[in-house]
């Protein structure tokens, strides 16, 4: 059994095993250990604490000085799209041009675009752009992620994309979750037919997905002009049928319903919400649901960024993601999304890191694993360069300030 003694480290952050989410104030209390000691066994944390309580009897098979360095938990990211065929930076320079996103649409642009190319990509080739998608985030310092399909919009092409999900789950040191997203836009052939493409979801993708098991949580993407609450509720009732847990696209561009149709169905979140109201945000706040916050593509496509300050003052239970994808949010570097959230909504450096660590992880279901540094759980853990204090991470927000990264006991770069 191999054991692992991290030394010396500056300070040790993120020491925390929470029953529910953080919200409110708990958010921003982020518990450390300065001059700590980090213990791995067998790809777990085994124990930390003061330097100066390191009981001198402990025998590691590898030590590592950490002096000047912080270590925090890995980050979860409970929100991408990863799996997809290609980049859209045609799209990206048209919007610069001032097209609208209709007038790329109807140039057969947006998600139609990737489902297009995915239709024609085999399994094999999605694979492997994903799994170097999956390196670069776990260099990044991301550990935990939830990867949706989305971009198949056919029968065939959604369980190819899932079956994709289910392979990086398989061989991948990443904890994966997946998400079945049929319901992301309506394919042309059902423009006028909706009834008809949701029936073609419930009847022929459902019944496979659960058979094959190859998704843990049905989403909706919950916006007008796309699903209804209505049609958002029945699909994802059907998807609960099957034991997935319900996930929403929620009030990105409008007050859509989105999110008062996840708290009805106990959805484990409700994620993007750039247009929140008073109401919906009492709404939340007195409800289970963890509201997911995308700053990148609020960022990507200049809009206003999700009220986040207010939505913690009134208890939201809140995560960070990246939304991951090709034509909204084509990064997944946490490191970033943790300074725009400090900078562009007004998150203390510690709210940020709790919610894209700790919440990140209730919103994938996987806080027993991972999420926090506590005994028992997954060594995931990011190892900074020398840096001068917590706030330096987003304050510096340009440069990689992630060392090295530890997922499952093992060192992303062979340290």
């Amino acid at each position: 059994m191999a054991t692992i003694l991290v030394k010396n480290i500056k300070k040790l952050v993120g020491l925390a095993n929470p029953s529910a989410p953080l919200r409110g104030k708990e958010l921003s209390r982020l518990p450390a250990i300065d001059n700590a000691y980090l213990l791995i066994e067998d790809a777990e944390i085994a124990g930390y604490g003061p330097m100066e309580e390191l009981h001198a009897g402990i025998k590691a098979s590898t030590e590592l000085d950490a002096s000047g360095r912080f270590i925090l938990p890995a980050w979860c990211d409970s929100h991408t799209h990863l799996v997809f065929a290609a980049s859209r930076e045609e799209e990206f320079v048209d919007k610069l041009k001032g097209l609208s996103y209709a007038e790329i649409a109807a140039r057969g642009g947006g998600i139609l675009n990737s489902a297009r190319k995915l239709q024609a990509a085999s399994e094999d080739e999605l694979f492997l752009s994903a799994w170097k998608r999956l390196e670069e985030l776990s260099r990044w310092g991301t550990a935990a992620v939830e990867i949706k399909s989305g971009y198949g919009l056919t029968v065939e092409a959604e369980l190819k994309m899932l079956r994709v999900i289910k392979k990086l789950k398989e061989r991948s040191s990443l904890s994966i979750k997946a998400t079945f997203l049929g319901a992301h836009t309506f394919p042309p052939e059902y423009k006028e037919d909706h009834e008809g493409y949701i029936r073609l979801i419930i009847h022929e993708m459902l019944p496979v997905i659960a058979k094959e098991k190859l998704a843990d949580y049905v989403d909706v993407f919950c916006e007008k002009g796309f699903f209804s609450p209505e049609e958002t509720e029945t699909i994802c009732r059907a998807g609960m049928q099957y034991g997935l847990k319900p996930k929403i696209h929620a009030n990105q561009l409008n007050l859509s319903g989105g999110v008062e149709t996840g708290i009805k169905l106990n959805a484990v979140s409700v994620d993007h919400l750039e247009t929140m109201s008073d109401d919906t945000i009492s709404m939340l706040a007195a409800s289970n649901t963890i509201g997911t916050m995308l700053p990148t593509a609020a960022f990507f496509l200049r809009m206003p960024f999700q009220p986040a300050r207010q939505m913690i003052d009134a208890g939201c239970a809140v995560a960070l993601a990246t939304d991951f994808n090709p034509g909204s949010s084509p990064s997944g570097n946490m490191n970033l999304l943790i300074a725009m959230s400090c900078i562009q909504m007004k998150m203390l450096p510690e709210e940020a890191i709790n919610a894209a660590t700790v919440n990140g992880a209730f919103a994938m279901d996987l806080q027993h694993e991972t999420g926090s540094i506590a005994a028992g759980k997954k060594a995931n853990f990011i190892l900074t360069q020398p840096i001068p204090s917590l706030a330096y991470i987003p304050y510096a927000f340009g440069n990689n300030l992630v060392e090295n990264v530890m997922i499952k006991g093992e060192w992303i770069s062979g340290k």
